[in-house]
């Protein structure tokens, strides 16, 4: 049996028609391998799974926003069952990253907040990492600058409502 010729295809799979877009998208698949690196990279420095570090930072997130963090949202956000959630919180908690309390107006709810040395440790680890990319972004003109976050927030939310593709098929001539 022999193959079919694959077809001559340009030097960019997709989009071969202009190459402002391939250097664009090859740096945003630049940036994305870059940044998963890192938080592999981070999370293993700091002997958490990734996982645990996301939970982490979203719970520093909500009290930065004045919120309070809840198993249920933890559980959402990451997209792992409750019983999953509770694990993860008792390694949090047992490592005294995070603890929980008591909602102070329901009773049958957890609230969850970080610890004095999370705070440490996060700001010890990453606080250089984060102090050079704001010396990146204070390099984009200011005039740029809602461009860029807007074109970064479009890219986000188009990732976001990709559906998972179905599975590939196997090559009949096989």
């Amino acid at each position: 049996m022999s193959e079919e010729p694959v077809p001559e295809s340009p030097t960019h799979y997709w989009y071969a028609d202009d190459r402002s877009v391939v250097e664009v998208l090859e740096a945003v698949r630049l940036f994305r391998r870059a940044d998963q690196e890192m938080r592999r990279r981070i999370s293993a420095g700091m002997d958490m799974n990734e996982t645990d570090l996301q939970a982490l930072q979203f719970v520093i997130a909500a009290e930065s926003r004045g919120g309070q963090a809840h198993p249920r949202e933890i559980a959402t956000y990451l997209r792992i069952s409750t019983a999953s959630t509770t694990k993860l919180l008792d390694r949090l908690t047992a490592s005294g990253h995070l603890v929980r309390t008591e909602h102070p107006t329901d009773r049958r709810s957890v609230v969850v907040s970080s610890t004095t040395h999370a705070h440490h440790e996060i700001r010890e680890r990453l606080e250089r990492m984060h102090a050079a990319m704001a010396a990146i972004v204070r390099d984009v003109p200011p005039g740029s600058r809602p461009h860029l976050r807007d074109f970064l927030r479009a890219m986000a939310a188009q990732l976001d409502t990709e559906d998972t593709p179905a599975p590939l098929t196997r090559d009949p001539a096989i």
